[in-house]
């Protein structure tokens, strides 16, 4: 069982940076891995990146993020971060973190992979 709460959320404009946490319960935190989407009004929900289990020497990404965006994992405190650097208006949308305990690391770019969702964290980017 986890429980995952999101903050960091926030109204910037494009070109700023934010940070997201996630901080998870339970004591299994490092054996899942861990991963981010975000939702835009009227559009389907869109993969961001993933972390895997353990030490997190693993992480991928969606291709209209890659190179702004940084997923790491503190296990000591049981969070996971998105550091979210140039931000575009098209970055607008309510972010999730999700954990999931599969062991096929290319299935975390799959929302319906996931056990565990977060309610998520606003953000929105002006131009």
């Amino acid at each position: 069982q986890v429980q995952l709460v999101e903050s960091g959320g926030g109204l910037v404009q494009a070109g700023d940076s934010l940070r997201l946490s996630c901080e998870a319960s339970g004591r299994t935190f490092r054996w899942y891995s861990m991963g981010w989407f975000r939702q835009a009004p009227g559009k389907e929900r869109e993969f961001v990146g993933f972390i895997n289990w353990g030490s997190g020497d693993t992480t991928d990404y969606a291709e209209s993020v890659k190179g702004r965006f940084i997923i790491s994992r503190d296990n000591a405190k049981n969070t996971v971060y998105l550091q979210m650097n140039s931000l575009k208006p098209e970055d607008t949308a309510g972010y999730y973190c999700a954990a999931s305990q599969t062991t096929v690391l290319r299935l975390l770019r799959v929302s319906g992979t996931y056990e565990y969702w977060g309610q998520g964290t606003q953000v929105t980017v002006s131009s």
